[in-house]
């Protein structure tokens, strides 16, 4: 992402926001083969307010775009036709967000979006137009230039449609906004009042837009200005106001009437202009009084006026005139807005969000570097103790807040796995459907950005390789269609995201066959487990299509779960039952940035082991642990064998306690590895860790080391952190 200005940026979320809500949208209505009238307004609104703000940022594809699009439900809202092929109108308004998104993509990175949206608008309106004859309305007539339009009585036989004239070359769009200008200097000379009254060329579109734009560049030029429609980018009727009675301009400037006109007179599509001095303002039809101006400005801290349009960073902005509303609100309208008013919400950037983490994490060092100094070993100091206690719960308590609002729930991020099941299962001639379980579990906002992708590729995977062609299972006896669920849930420190289909399963004999072609086994074939041999969808190019399609084949998807999972500190795991379909489960922990762990001595080494790991910790007692047949140290757990680790063997270091039974042993759980038992010499207490990444030469030998960062104590030595997940893997 490039830095930008702050209206670019400003403009990015908003349509980004709007483009995701309008694909859940379509998506709903498309499910429930209809189109609730509220859906409609409010796709209605979001087109049109993108059509808006992307006129005004003259991304005049986009605005076009939207404007098609808006058509369409302009005229489902309006005449609420019989006859609505909703699967073709969801085609249509997921093509359109795909378009936008790719511009808005482009303009993230710091270019000039480019493509052309031509064949798509024409398409959108040959669409429209079909869809008035089939619900035999006359496909020439513009609704939006019909006061109070009726939906007119249906003929017997629709009429064809009569040829269209080519049209004329229509010039480029011309959008205007204007730079900085330095302080203005007082007016010099008397003032004249003016009234103008411009009327544009219906046919290039998007009225309201071109009238703000007049506004815009013309306010510089004049002492003072209000206009009518007071409304122009919050009113839907904005566009058919200026078309019947054109745009009101009421000024006073020092420039004389030739002036004024002249200017005014380079405004692009202008058809009519008119422009008169005025003997005062007690001629003008509209213009607040100065006691009207004066409650205005009162209101404005409460409800801003402006359109919520970016500008250019610099650029004046244009604050409408509104006429002071004699409506009386009543007692409940007041409680309502009183509410509205009190509700807030601000967005903030995640580099900021960012940094102040960072902020709290030195902090938390800080701390640590204060209360463990050394040089107050063995000093009683009961008033340090006490203030000390004070400032860990305040840390404790900032940090609760700042990752409070880092944390985001998983919902935007599941529900946009809808179009991928929708997309495929069209393109594959398949049925099924997703179910969304526990979308309201919230995760830090980075990990949530960063299991887009590993979902997509495990439910494309469910929807290729599991779920089965509908006569093969209604063969089977299952439903026509299948069932794809994404569930997630709280486990202590992290969330668990399962992925479960009712297809067919993994096919163990053809992954193992497969596996065997490419080299990957270590071991004899009859020696591998299911779960082992699962593990082997997730090795880099493998794939069980013999074809590479749009969907799979080229061995990538997979390879991307694992590797994106790991880079979250988390594991992805995957089972199956031949005929019923296969789960893939993975953990992630709800945070990267600052966790608990238990310090542990080995020799003159410190390492830390995130408590979250930890099932329990203790003393072996004599004979506890013994040995196998292979000579490898073993002790029994809830009638298991789990191995024993000495940090001092792995990791070759002096001077640590050998004798098994003076050190402490701590009982790990790896997601995947089963348990096992790491031999320490002993454990220095429980502290919360920043998460620092290794470097890189280090980072490189992760699945042999068990390393999976570092982070700073308090006396300033650095204590590496132990990953279990990588260690029972290695132990394997």
């Amino acid at each position: 992402m490039a830095e930008h200005e702050p209206m670019v940026e400003v403009f990015i979320y908003e349509t980004r926001d709007f483009l995701s809500k309008l694909e859940e949208l379509a998506l709903k209505s498309e499910e429930a083969q209809s189109f609730d009238p509220d859906d409609v307004n409010e796709i209605f609104r979001a087109m049109h307010t993108i059509k808006g703000s992307a006129a005004m940022m003259m991304l005049d594809e986009i605005s076009k775009l939207a404007h098609a699009i808006e058509d369409i439900f302009f005229y489902i809202r309006e005449l609420h036709p019989k006859k609505i092929d909703v699967s073709s109108v969801t085609d249509l308004v997921l093509a359109a967000v795909d378009f936008m998104q790719g511009e808005i993509d482009v303009l993230d990175e710091g270019n000039t979006p480019s493509e052309s949206s031509q064949n798509m608008r024409e398409a959108t309106e040959a669409f429209l137009r079909q869809m008035k004859i089939d619900n035999g309305d006359d496909p020439d007539v513009d609704l939006r230039k019909v006061k109070g339009a009726q939906k007119p009585a249906a003929s017997s036989t629709a009429a064809p449609a009569p040829a269209q004239k080519p049209a004329a070359p229509e010039p480029a769009p011309q959008y205007y906004i204007g730079a900085a200008k330095d302080e203005a200097k007082p007016a010099e000379g008397p003032l004249h009042v003016y009234e103008a009254i411009l009327k544009f060329d219906p046919g290039s579109g998007m009225l309201e837009v071109r009238a703000y734009t007049v506004i815009s560049s013309f306010q510089s030029e004049v002492t003072e200005l209000h206009y009518l429609p007071d409304k122009l980018l919050e009113d839907p009727e904005a566009p058919d106001k200026i078309e019947k009675s054109g745009l009101k301009l009421y000024m006073t400037a020092t420039k004389s009437l030739a002036d004024i006109k002249t200017t005014l007179e380079k405004t692009s599509f202008l058809t009519d202009l008119k422009v008169r001095e005025l003997k005062s303002t007690d001629e003008c039809l509209y213009w607040p009084s100065k006691t009207e101006v004066a409650t205005q400005e009162a209101k404005d801290a409460e409800a801003p006026i402006v359109p919520n349009v970016p500008v250019t960073e610099g650029a004046k902005s244009v604050p409408p005139a509104v006429k002071k509303s004699t409506e009386k609100l009543s007692p409940a309208k007041k409680d309502a807005a009183h509410k509205e008013h009190e509700s807030q919400v601000i967005s903030v950037r995640v580099d900021k969000l960012d940094r102040l983490m960072d902020l709290v994490g030195e902090l938390v060092i800080a701390e640590s570097m204060v209360v463990q100094n050394p040089d107050l070993s063995g000093l009683e100091l009961e008033n340090f103790q006490k203030a000390a206690r004070q400032l860990h719960k305040i840390n404790g308590e900032l940090q609760d807040s700042v990752m409070a609002l880092r944390m985001v729930p998983l919902e935007g991020t599941f529900k946009k796995m809808n179009r991928i099941v929708r997309d495929m299962t069209k393109k594959l001639g398949k049925k099924a459907r997703l179910l969304l379980r526990g979308e309201d579990t919230e995760v830090d906002k980075t990990i949530n950005d960063h299991i887009g992708d590993p979902l997509m590729h495990i439910i494309r995977n469910s929807i290729d390789h599991g779920i089965e062609m509908p006569d093969e299972r209604t063969a089977k006896g299952k439903p026509e269609s299948g069932t794809v669920t994404l569930a997630a849930t709280n486990a202590g420190g992290e969330v668990v995201i399962r992925i479960m289909d009712d297809g067919a399963g993994l096919d163990r004999d053809k992954i193992l066959a497969r596996a065997k072609e490419r080299h990957l086994l270590t071991k004899p074939e009859g020696e591998y487990t299911d779960k082992e041999i699962y593990k082997f969808i997730f090795a880099p190019g493998f794939s069980t299509n013999d074809k590479v399609t749009e969907y799979s084949g080229r061995g990538v998807g997979m390879d991307v779960v694992v590797s994106n999972i790991k880079a979250l500190g988390g594991s992805v795991v995957m089972d199956s039952d031949p005929g019923k379909g296969s789960t893939t489960t993975m953990r992630i922990p709800l945070t990267l940035a600052i966790i608990e762990g238990m310090s542990v001595m080995v020799g003159s080494s410190r390492f830390t082991v995130p408590i979250s790991a930890i099932r329990r910790s203790f003393r072996p007692m004599h004979g506890e642990v013994f040995k196998d047949t292979e000579g490898r140290e073993m002790i029994m757990e809830d009638g298991e064998c789990c191995p024993v680790v000495r940090l001092d063997e792995m990791y070759g270091i002096k001077g640590a306690e050998t004798d098994i039974e003076k050190g402490i042993l701590m009982l790990l759980e790896s997601r995947t590895g089963g348990l096992f038992a790491l031999h320490a010499d002993k454990l220095m207490g429980v502290q919360e860790i920043v998460v620092k990444p290794v470097p890189k030469f280090i980072d490189g030998i992760t699945d042999k080391t068990g390393i999976s960062g570092c982070t700073l104590l308090g006396d300033g030595s650095i204590s590496l952190i132990l990953d279990a997940q990588v260690l029972g893997s290695i132990l394997k």
